[in-house]
């Protein structure tokens, strides 16, 4: 059965070694170009944490000790809270209400998560973070028991009751957390003098 196709090799056309090799280097050469400058587009720098605004994490960013920190997570903690309330007690603006009661919650326990990270990590390098202690010590209850009172009193929570018994979680986790941390943290160095 013979379809017409012949197996025999066609003459090459003349051409240079270089220019047959040219399209195969210059494709990967781009691919390589592509992909670095993909690379390269990405910053070095740490991860943003998609809860915190950019001046926000400026602000962690050039704080100089970790109680500063603490305070800065607590004080957008306290903001994510403000908003919540806010929230809640504007219910005519139904339209995406549940993403943003949502976000806030999760905005909420990432920050207080973060501090309570941060005191941990502070204590474990025997870095001063008593102030930050101290500030997760008296803001973290009013923040329970706000909370505890959105989930008893709210009609609506269904559409965010998971968050929110998690930021339940994280606040007892913090309160907790810090209450050990103020007992292991060292007491600071006592100055003698000559």
């Amino acid at each position: 059965m013979d379809i017409g196709l012949k197996n025999t090799p066609t003459p090459a056309t003349p051409q240079s070694a270089g220019t047959r090799r040219a399209p195969a280097i210059s494709m990967a050469a781009l691919c390589v170009m592509a992909f670095g400058l993909a690379a390269g587009s990405v910053p070095a720098r740490a991860q943003k944490k998609d809860y915190l605004t950019s001046s926000e994490a400026d602000k962690i960013r050039d704080a100089d000790t970790p109680s500063e920190r603490v305070r800065l997570l607590l004080s957008f903690a306290s903001d994510r809270i403000k908003k919540l309330q806010y929230e809640m007690s504007h219910t005519g603006d139904t339209l995406h209400r549940a993403d943003r009661v949502n976000a806030l919650i999760n905005g909420y326990s990432g920050c207080l998560d973060d501090a309570s990270e941060l005191i941990d990590l502070s204590v474990e390098k025997q870095q001063d973070v008593r102030q930050g202690i101290k500030a997760m010590q008296s803001q973290a209850p009013a923040f329970l028991s706000y909370l505890k009172d959105l989930a008893a009193k709210n009609p609506e929570q269904g559409a965010y009751k998971d968050n929110l018994d998690d930021a339940v979680d994280a606040t007892n986790d913090a309160i907790k957390s810090a209450d050990e941390a103020a007992k292991e943290n060292a007491p600071p160095p006592v100055r003698r003098r000559p």
